[in-house]
């Protein structure tokens, strides 16, 4: 039965016989054959597993990377590894120390929560609180030893005026931990290399601690930030990387570039990398997209960093 208010349609037929086509011969594609992948022989080479990737999308991507990599620590260039506690909780360190190690990693940054899984790696072997199991009674970050010994440290980069990624490193060579070759800072320490920390008050388990220091802590990260800004000044044809830091790593990044350029340090043409299982706004509009207007070139790579870590570092050190 027809609505007594329904109007009958009144578009037109359209003529599909009058539809002009081409042949697919002459059409460009973006995708050949030539760029697919192929399969894995047995028995072959790391670099081998490289040149089976596809040249297409983050195939692409990922040997672009490591090419930047290899490229700028061939050339002396900076290659700095900006990052998020996570990066330590998926067990990270030993690569990072390793690429340090052999002067490929130039400088790393990490925010408030990297001092803390950085120092309870080297003070007990193991790291990363069961926040759920904790937070109903008010225990979560409560632990007498991370706040003490990250407290103190906040006192020594006062007392010595150096920035808080070196005192904590420091401290954990000074009281001999069981665990320091897996720690970020003291390997820093030992090799001389910066580990800048940026932190973000309120944000940390030891912030809620009586004895701690906002004052100095604020001053020490300061420190760091200077340190970290005199690195970016010189980055040009060097690789800047952002590896679970959704906010405060690309935020210190965007300011540090915006700083060197206005103080006249051509910093233009270089390679930023961000890895993350998610994109992330800030990542890649502060780390990305933006600060490589121009000659630089933006690489995002999503998946986890237990992957794509190992990944980066194994083709780097294959090049040499």
């Amino acid at each position: 039965m027809t609505h007594p208010n329904h109007k009958p349609s009144n578009y037109k037929n359209l003529d599909y016989s009058k539809l002009v086509t081409y042949s697919i011969k002459d059409r460009h594609s973006t995708v050949n054959i030539k760029d697919f992948s192929t399969p894995w022989k047995k028995n072959g080479s790391f670099n081998d597993f490289l040149d089976t990737l596809p040249a297409i999308l983050a195939g692409n991507d990922l040997r672009a990377v490591i090419s930047a990599i290899s490229k700028a620590a061939k050339t002396g260039k900076p290659v700095c590894f900006a990052m998020g506690g996570h990066v330590i909780k998926t067990g990270m360190s030993p690569i990072i120390i390793d690429l340090m190690r052999k002067k490929i990693f130039t400088l790393i940054a990490m925010n408030g929560s990297g001092i803390i899984h950085d120092l309870e790696t080297a003070l007990t072997g193991g790291t990363s609180e069961d926040v759920a199991r904790s937070i109903g009674d008010g225990s979560f970050g409560m632990a007498k030893e991370t706040s003490a010994f990250i407290n103190q440290a906040i006192k020594d980069a006062k007392s010595q005026s150096i920035g808080l990624g070196r005192a904590v490193g420091n401290m954990i060579l000074k009281e001999n931990l069981d665990f320091k070759d897996k720690s970020l800072t003291a390997s820093g320490a030992q090799l001389d290399i910066p580990v800048t920390v940026h932190v973000a008050i309120g944000t940390d388990i030891v912030h809620m601690h009586p004895e701690f220091d906002a004052a100095a802590c604020g001053a020490a990260s300061y420190q760091d930030f200077k340190e970290f800004s005199s690195h970016i000044a010189d980055l040009e044809n060097g690789v800047f990387m952002n590896a679970g830091s959704a906010v405060i790593l690309p935020e210190v990044f965007l300011k540090a570039i915006t700083l060197v350029r206005n103080l006249g340090h051509r910093v233009n043409d270089f390679t930023t990398v961000n890895l993350d299982f998610i994109r992330h706004y800030r990542p890649m509009t502060n780390v990305v997209n933006r600060p490589t207007l121009g000659k630089g070139k933006g690489y995002s790579i999503v998946g986890h960093h237990e992957i794509l870590i190992p990944l980066i570092a194994a083709g780097v050190i294959e090049s040499f």
